[in-house]
């Protein structure tokens, strides 16, 4: 039998793929948010403010925020994927002006 080699080429090391910073992640979420967010905002364009349990006129005025909120929250909580994929892409520009 003979030893086995290992190859030089194997022992270098491997070029250092471009990481994904917190404040591409953060930007990346920003958008999903405001992507949601947009998404969200006709589901809410036709309900009624009144009745026995309806906010009025101030709900109508702060339902903005409130979606924006929920939009928010969604990503927190894991989102869609749209920021996994505005990461990928980021990178893939990064990768490419190198």
């Amino acid at each position: 039998m003979t030893d086995l080699a290992v190859s030089p080429s194997l022992l270098q090391p491997t070029p250092a793929a471009p990481v994904a910073t917190a404040r591409m992640r953060e930007t990346a979420q920003a958008f999903e948010a405001s992507f949601l967010s947009q998404m969200l905002k006709p589901m809410f364009e036709g309900l009624k403010t009144d009745g026995p349990f309806g906010g009025g006129e101030a709900e109508g005025t702060w339902r903005g925020f409130m979606i924006e909120a929920m939009a928010k929250q969604t990503v927190k909580a894991g989102g869609i994927g749209l920021a996994d994929q505005v990461v990928a892409q980021m990178l893939k520009m990064q990768e490419q002006s190198q």
